[in-house]
């Protein structure tokens, strides 16, 4: 999608100039508001592609909240900067709190692009110079957005402020409250169940449209929400309508995420970036991700300073079975520096490409995989019927990493199976921290993660430098499932209440 670039401040500047005007009710001719932008099909199909924009902002940070929270990766500290103590580093620790920085930008980033979605669908069914079929695909591209951000924000923070319409006034931004998660669900499931009856299949896009959202990426996040309802039936019928749709697993698990072989087979849906040039759409989490010291050893610009966060624990670079293809690909346990001696930090792989322009890579970051619907499938059969029908769909990610197939399984051991396939397939892809919540209660990850962070505390994954631990580092909570509702937003709208133990 080599058209989509950086137009969310301007539409959002489009919508803010729609509304009512307090001083003089005078109108700037040179402005263009919303109701004279969209017009055209071409002005339309600006305001998707700002949304899809808005997305790398979004996923440029979710790591740290889906990933690092999780007992998948650490931090590797950097003692003579502290920071980041409360910021990057709560979410390692668990020390999260209302005025954290980080929480405040994930929520405010979601609801500006929640807000952008908003006023352009409102506006498409007024735009009469565009046909219905591509009006439909255009809402349809729109609810699959927004069903994303609401399914991350539910999963995050429980009940949040459900808003379908734009607002009429900016004063009644102030006076929003929070939706029962039901309610949030309910809203989520209709935006996908129009956007899978709308939308092209992937197959149909060409040129510069390969990576928009198609029938087969609202089905397959449908499965996944059904899914987190424990709603295993309608999970099961959502996920089997992807099956027919042309999607296989691609040979060679490196090739995933390989950047010349972007919106594969196995894709359903991905977030698109474009490096090696000056357009402002590359990635760059390999400069996150790389150990601190590195320098160009794992990045391959030497004047790089890599900032060594979400790095692999022992705990999951142990998940990995013998002879499993995919550790190679998703992590390296060490790297050589320039004077040739092995440091043995580890780092996330996957995005891990040659590139041309120091800091700006050509990585995708995958949202959506045929193999994550083959898991999800093979999960809800077993949980309505056991593991006899679900075998076929887990081996075929098996095999893939050249593992034996599973069998003689009953249904708890085959649970278990699935939380392991789940988390070494679709590892640093941040799956974890929903997995985590979807699979087991609160009272339950409060053992599996103090267990991890105890194991943490006694032989830490990276050197810490001499910074100690604090008394509160590694203490999970039940009511730590959520985070915080930041206190910025509860200051500026006294109807937002907070999240239990806040």
């Amino acid at each position: 999608m080599k058209n989509i670039y950086k137009l969310s401040i301007f539409l959002c500047f489009l919508a803010i100039t729609s509304c009512k005007k307090d001083f003089l009710d005078l109108t700037d001719p040179t402005r263009k508001t919303a109701d004279k932008f969209y017009q055209t099909e071409d002005q339309v199909q600006q305001a998707v592609s700002g949304a899809y924009s808005s997305l790398q902002d979004h996923v440029n940070s979710q790591y740290v909240f889906a990933e690092m929270s999780s007992d998948n990766t650490t931090i590797q500290l950097n003692p003579s900067d502290r920071g980041q103590t409360d910021r990057v580093e709560a979410f390692e620790f668990w020390n999260v709190t209302a005025t954290n920085v980080n929480i405040a930008d994930l929520y405010n980033q979601s609801y500006n692009a929640l807000y952008n979605i908003n006023v352009a669908l409102s506006k498409i069914e007024g735009v009469t110079a565009i046909s219905d079929k591509k009006k439909a695909q255009f809402k349809g591209e729109l609810q699959f957005m927004r069903a994303y951000y609401y399914f991350n924000l539910v999963r995050y923070f429980g009940p949040v402020v459900l808003m379908t319409e734009p607002l009429v006034n900016s004063s009644d931004a102030f006076k929003t409250v929070r939706s029962p998660e039901n309610e949030i669900y309910a809203q989520i499931v209709k935006d996908l169940t129009d956007a899978a009856a709308n939308l092209p299949l992937k197959s149909e896009y060409t040129g510069a449209d390969i990576g928009r959202a198609s029938k087969g990426a609202a089905l397959g996040l449908l499965g996944k929400v059904y899914l987190t309802m424990k709603d295993y039936p309608k999970a099961e019928s959502t996920l089997r309508q992807i099956l027919p749709l042309g999607y296989i697993l691609v040979n060679d698990y490196a090739s995933v995420f390989d950047p010349n072989n972007k919106n594969n087979s196995e894709s359903l849906f991905e977030i698109q970036y474009q490096g090696g040039n000056n357009l402002g759409e590359w990635s760059s989490f390999i400069y996150t991700f790389a150990p601190r010291g590195s320098d160009g050893a794992v990045t391959g610009f030497p004047t790089s300073r890599p900032t060594g966060w979400n790095i692999p624990t022992k705990n999951i670079i142990a998940e990995f079975e013998p002879n499993d293809k995919r550790k190679v690909v998703s992590l390296k346990e060490g790297y050589t520096n320039a004077g040739g001696t092995f440091v043995a930090i580890p780092f996330v792989n996957k995005y891990n490409h040659p590139h041309t322009i120091e800091g700006r890579t050509d990585d995708n970051w995958p949202v959506l995989r045929y193999s994550d619907v083959l898991l999800m499938l093979a999960e809800a059969i077993n949980e309505q019927s056991g593991p006899g029908n679900a075998y076929q769909y887990i081996n075929l990610v098996r095999s893939r990493a050249g593992l034996p197939g599973l069998s003689g399984l009953n249904q708890e051991t085959f649970r278990t199976a699935i939380r392991h396939e789940r988390r070494v397939e679709l590892a640093f892809e941040n799956d974890r921290w929903f997995d985590l919540k979807r699979a087991f209660t609160n009272a339950q990850m409060v053992l599996i993660l103090n267990a991890h962070g105890q194991a943490e505390k006694a032989a830490p994954t990276v050197d810490r430098g001499g910074v100690p631990f604090t008394g509160n580092d590694y203490k999970f909570d039940g009511y730590e499932a959520l985070y915080p509702i930041p206190d910025r937003q509860r200051f500026l709208d006294n109807n937002l209440t907070q999240n239990p133990g806040y």
